[in-house]
This record gives structure tokens, sequence and C-alpha cells, in this order.
């Protein structure tokens, strides 16, 4: 038996992260990846999750480098059985902010310019009151945070358990479409997969609209996919 919890995250501000660059422009995709949930859910290095991870690999009060470590950080959800999916747009908006270059030395020798060209860049983001959704599967009930930060500008989140279902994985393997998004790392080695579309997001692009075969969980939301794991690639 599992329990698949599913989650409305409602944005309170804007929501940058950089997906794509298309010259000054920086694209966020309105997806909200998993490995990223897993972050900001406080699911990585908990006590009261019981993914504690080593002390220096430890990620709660200081990070001594930017470098990520998702293996060691996501592997102790493996064992306690906790799996997040990506995070699927059910209403969004963009903005468009932009955002100057500046110097902060306090003296800066002044040089004349060859050209007149403005030190700017745009970022695509997304907007307050957007509202995503995704599933936590685990193996017992999960209390979680009530607001969350996302992006790289920290932003502020509401998050709400919507509904807890109480479901039984098949027993046997079947061909289905799961329409929303997917860790392709994380399905590939429990599922066999015909064909998808592709969301080219760092660090691991997803997938949508997925044909698959395999064991699944039948819900209200349609069949999930069950067996998912964190999997990385080498």
């Amino acid at each position: 038996m599992a329990i698949i919890h599913q989650c409305e995250i409602e944005l309170h501000d804007s929501v940058y992260f950089a997906t794509r660059e298309i010259g000054r422009l920086y694209e966020t995709e309105t997806v909200l990846h998993n490995y990223s949930l897993c972050y900001a859910l406080g699911l990585v290095d908990s006590d009261r999750f019981q993914t504690q991870v080593s002390e220096e690999d430890s990620y709660r009060y200081f990070c001594p480098t930017q470098v990520p470590k998702y293996a060691a950080h996501l592997n102790p959800l493996n064992q306690q059985q906790i799996y997040v999916t990506p995070g699927r747009s059910l209403s969004h908006k963009t903005v468009l902010n932009t955002w100057k270059y500046a110097d902060n030395r306090y003296h800066v020798e002044m040089q004349k310019t060859q050209k007149n060209i403005p030190s700017f860049g745009r970022t695509k983001e997304i907007a307050p009151e957007s509202v995503f959704e995704c599933f936590i599967i685990a193996n017992r009930e999960l209390k979680l945070p009530r607001w969350i930060r996302l992006g790289k500008w920290m932003s502020k989140a509401k998050v709400t358990i919507v509904k807890k279902e109480e479901v039984k994985r098949s027993q046997s393997e079947t061909d289905f479409l799961y329409p929303y998004p997917l860790n392709p790392l994380d399905v590939m080695f429990s599922h066999q997969v015909f064909s998808y579309d592709t969301i080219n997001m760092p660090p691991v692009s997803l997938i949508k609209n997925v044909k698959l075969r395999g064991q699944y969980y039948d819900t209200p939301w349609g069949k999930i996919p069950a067996n998912m794991a964190y999997f990385f690639s080498s």
C-alpha cells in the first residue's frame, strides 16, 4: 500500500530560475523540478522524515560549496520510500522584468566605450497566484510545511495537501499514458518507455505525455507509475 498526497503550491511572489538563455533573456519554465521540490519541502536531511545525511554532506544551516550533491541528499528519500513528482501548472501567468548590470566598486576608472550598448538583461518569471500540482508518494502520511521558498529569489509559496489517497499497486504490467511531467531517470529502470515529449531544463530534462509500460497506482487523478525512485546519471 502507498499513500499519495495531492499537493497544490500557490505562488505568493514571482518565481525565477534560469531554464534557458536566449540572448539577454533568461526564461523560467512553468514546471517545478522534482529535485527542487524535495529541497523546498524540507524532505532533504530531515530528522522528521528520517532522511539525515552525513556531516560532510549536511544541508541544514551552511553549505560550504555550491556544487549539488543530489545522490547523497536524495538517496535517503529512497530508503524512506518518499518520492515527489515534478510540479505541473494548474494555472499560471508570466511576467517580464528588466535588470541592469552594476559595478559595486567604490572607485572605477572611467573609460570611453566604443559602442553605445546598454548593459541590461530580462527575466521571464512565473507570476504570483500561479498554482502548481505535484504528487508525493510515501508509505505513510506526511506532514508538510505550510510555507516554502522556491527559485533563485527564494520566493514565498503556500503548500496545501488537497487530498490523501491510499492506493494499491497493480499486480500486472500494462501500457498506459501519463500526461504530467516525469523525471526520466526515475522511471526508466522500473518501466518501459515508448514515447514522450521533452521539457528541456537543468539539472535533468523532464518528459511529459509519456507512453509507458509497467506497474501503476490507479488513482482519482489517473494511473501514476509505481516503483519510482531517485536515480542519477554518472
